[in-house]
């Protein structure tokens, strides 16, 4: 049996330790068919670049650089993706399926039965189209989706790997941001700009200060609600009344009447905004209109990589996926991507892992609930507390060497 295994999208602080959950499984379903008398060997492969790569054939033997256990555990801990990324979206194969041809001559060449793809929402479509197209055409190439966002985004699981992590490091980040607004007498605003392109989970989980007894953020605004610069500096205008240092989160896909002024305009490969901005307008607009001390944090790219802060919850359920992923080949799935489902008692947290077809996951968007936002819009109900606060359980603490971190590298 051979394996090989991609990682697409964005850079997250857990999506190594799915790559290692991967290795693991092959390793362990090796040790399974030597105990059953089988000769059979399992190789397994990583694709570097995800699907780009492999329409070059770009693979490397992952059991020469990874069957040192102190090196498999330093990439567990490692942030962003080891094997390079991509943002790359397969064409319609009905409009040209040249490209799944290619795909199929790649892995029949390196002779892979099972094809793991770490990723988003635009992965999932990747895993959707591949398999479909690879099942009508009589391959037997087993295609699984492993899931992949700090925006916590992906229809068809409860939460995924890589938001824990990046929650984690936002509360401690929001924590110093309060401690630094909170050392002046004068009247001051801070607004934050939190990712999330299309829905608020990472900005609504703010809201997890105020079981450390913070009253920040003040406000929350999320894509989810109607927004409009008008309620948001009359928000702010209320919030001075009984606060002398405000502070706002808000997420980077909300997106006031007049979005066009601070918008770039460019869109990545898979055709989406890039987003930011947002906070240095309204920093502008509440210079403006109240003329108080202002001033505006974008977090930007430090919220996906933050493994010096990583949610040890997060990284073991990472690696969890990947192992799941690996005996979903085994068994014959193809299609699917893993899923996670919480149970429904209130007083513990606990997981178990699923699949859910990769085409009900494919370019969806799982909002955040409209029942945990506030009547006003401009807050998160403590309702979603409970929902957030067992994915930053755990602490990770990184290898050091001379004062600094030390990363795993192919």
């Amino acid at each position: 049996m051979r394996f090989a295994v991609a990682q697409s999208g964005g850079p997250t602080a857990a999506i190594n330790a799915s790559l290692a959950g991967v290795y693991e499984a092959a390793m362990d379903i090796q040790r399974k068919l030597r105990s059953e008398g089988s000769s059979e060997k399992v190789e397994i492969f990583g694709v570097l670049h995800g699907v780009q790569g492999l329409l070059d054939g770009k693979l490397i033997n992952l059991e020469e650089r990874l069957s040192d256990p102190q090196k498999l555990a330093l990439l567990k801990k490692t942030p962003a993706s080891a094997l390079g990324s991509c943002r790359f979206r397969l064409p319609p194969p009905e409009q040209d399926d040249s490209m799944y041809h290619k795909l199929l001559d790649v892995l029949n060449a390196h002779r892979i039965d099972a094809l793991f793809y770490i990723g988003g929402n635009d992965s999932m479509d990747t895993v959707a189209k591949l398999s479909t197209w690879l099942t009508a055409h009589g391959s037997k190439i087993r295609i699984i989706g492993v899931p992949k966002t700090i925006d916590n985004d992906l229809v068809g699981t409860d939460h995924t790997p890589g938001f824990g992590s990046a929650v984690k490091y936002l509360m401690t980040t929001m924590q110093e941001i309060l401690r630094d607004c909170s050392v002046y007498q004068v009247q001051s605003v801070t607004v934050v700009e939190i990712m999330g392109r299309d829905a608020g989970w990472l900005t609504a989980s703010t809201c997890l200060l105020r079981r450390n007894g913070e009253t920040a953020p003040h406000y929350i605004y999320l894509p989810e609600s109607d927004f409009t610069v008008a309620g948001f500096l009359a928000d702010v205008r209320e919030g001075l009344k009984t606060h002398r240092s405000v502070v706002c989160a808000v997420s980077e896909g909300v997106t006031p009447p007049d979005a066009a002024l601070f918008r770039s305009g460019v869109n990545d490969e898979f055709g989406h905004a890039y987003l930011s901005g947002i906070g240095k307008y309204l920093e502008k607009q509440i210079a403006a209109e109240i003329g108080c001390k202002v001033r505006s944090v974008e977090l930007n790219i430090m919220q996906r990589c933050s493994a010096h802060i990583a949610s040890y919850t997060d990284l073991l359920e990472a690696e969890r996926c990947g192992i799941h992923a690996g005996w979903l080949a085994y068994s014959g799935a193809s299609g699917v991507m893993v899923n996670m489902q919480r149970n429904s008692d209130a007083y513990t947290y606990e997981i178990t892992y699923g699949e859910f077809p990769a085409s009900q996951t494919a370019n969806q968007i799982r909002k955040f609930p409209a029942e945990w936002i506030s009547p006003e819009g401009n807050q998160v109900t403590d309702d979603a507390i409970g929902y957030f606060l067992p994915l930053i359980q755990g602490e990770v603490y990184p290898d050091m060497h001379n004062g600094m971190p030390v990363h795993f590298l192919f």
